[in-house]
């Protein structure tokens, strides 16, 4: 845990409703991509219903963790949810969701079109007696292509989008991002779109359908900067001076430094400072446009100079001038200094399985903050509650549980974690 200085959550912990309350989001999704999206409208203050069918979520397992069905990943990505447990495949079941979607503004699902086809959950399906409906769905690739059932994880989408391609240019060695950035910008494409889209019903009352391909998503993401001069057909395609194997973090005396002098004035500062104004001497140096069009020369001369000096050195001397620098800590040494993470884990405490990271969210807003209202919930613990809210009896929730189309929550906090 980070120090005793450090904030701290200990239970539903902010009354701070965030720029989403009183909208209802109803997520029928799995792994990391439709859930991130999920968590992310939650702590904007939105009420996350996660419906849970068939076989466990494996973000609740994945990278193992306290608890059989929380795993580190889980208890962040899973906060502010209530999660429901159903049989979408039994008439009852069925009905079940259908009357909690109702109730919902939103619903966001990675189900594979054919299988929303067969449980009769696709958009046409659902349109005409919720025309208000804000239906999201994002899978590999888009609806109506030859290949909309063909299964994609962040994997399989890296490599079509040309990421390795890209590591086998810089580093020699054809190997994916390791994060999942696939399944991440999805997810934060998921909600904007969303969002767009309430704002279009808000202004007409019309829902919509809103469609969010993991290929489409994850290339146009990664052209941003590498379509370039492939912009103009006919050009390469690949941003220089990202794409050169000399771009650093750089070697230094006693281990490495991330340094950008960027501007013509960062260089002039940072030569200055060492004593090394020949450098600017070089040719590729004679403007910005002429040091991104020799991107390796540039780097190889700036890797020259920062190997003559320590990495505290190089730290001093970079903010003395206002040049952009960091040292290069591991993941361990951000996560265990509040000074390095600057306030983004704070220690949170959830009432089943105790103290743990809970990584702040990323948006701050001066009127309506989001907040981590909920902690994450075992399978199910929440179905109980919501049905009642929907207008279930006792006695008809507890004819639906017996009938298995409903589940509830089992507390297996005395068992192993499972570890993926």
């Amino acid at each position: 845990m980070s120090d005793s200085s450090s904030p701290r959550d200990d239970g539903p912990t902010s009354l701070a409703l965030g720029p989403l309350a009183g909208i209802r989001v109803l997520e029928l999704a799995t792994v990391i991509m439709g859930p991130y999206a999920g968590q992310l409208l939650g702590d904007l203050g939105a009420d996350v219903i996660k419906v849970e069918h068939g076989a466990i979520d494996s973000s609740r397992v994945m990278g193992g963790g306290p608890n059989p069905e929380l795993s580190g990943i889980a208890l962040n990505l899973h906060r502010n949810k209530r999660s429901v447990g159903l049989d979408l495949k039994a008439p009852a079941g069925r009905d079940v969701f259908l009357r909690l979607l109702a109730t919902c503004d939103v619903m966001i699902t990675n189900i594979r079109p054919s299988a929303l086809a067969r449980l009769r959950l696709t958009y046409e399906d659902l349109a005409e007696s919720m025309p208000r409906l804000v239906y999201c769905q994002s899978q590999g690739f888009a609806v109506g292509s030859d290949d909309e059932d063909r299964p994609a994880y962040d994997d399989i989408i890296q490599a079509m989008t040309g990421l390795p391609w890209l590591n086998q240019v810089v580093l020699g060695q054809t190997a994916f991002v390791p994060t999942l950035v696939g399944d991440k910008s999805v997810g934060l494409t998921i909600a904007y779109g969303v969002l767009a889209a309430l704002v279009h019903r808000e202004r007409t009352g019309e829902g919509q359908r809103v469609e969010v391909p993991m290929f489409n998503a994850v290339l146009s993401f990664n052209l941003v900067e590498h379509l370039s001069r492939a912009t103009i057909p006919g050009g390469p395609a690949g941003y220089g001076r990202i794409m050169s194997s000399l771009r650093g973090p750089h070697r230094t005396l006693d281990g490495y430094v991330a340094i950008m002098p960027y501007t013509d004035a960062n260089w002039t500062a940072l030569c200055g400072a060492v004593d090394r104004m020949d450098i600017l001497e070089r040719p590729w140096f004679a403007n910005h446009a002429s040091r991104l069009h020799h991107a390796d020369r540039v780097f190889g001369d700036l890797a020259e100079i920062v190997a003559e000096r320590t990495t505290e050195e190089w730290l001093d001397i970079c903010a003395r001038h206002d040049i952009p620098a960091s040292a290069v800590p591991s993941l361990d040494e951000i996560v265990n200094d509040p000074v390095t993470h600057r306030g983004v884990l704070v220690d949170a405490a959830h009432p089943l399985v105790g103290d743990y990271r809970q990584i702040a969210p990323a948006v701050t807003m001066s009127k309506t903050p989001g907040s981590v209202r909920r902690h994450a919930p075992l399978v199910a613990e929440n179905s109980e509650e919501v049905l009642r809210e929907v207008g279930y009896s006792n006695d008809e929730i507890a004819a639906l549980i017996a009938s298995h189309a409903v589940g509830v929550a089992r507390e297996r906090h005395d068992e192993s974690p499972d570890v993926a």
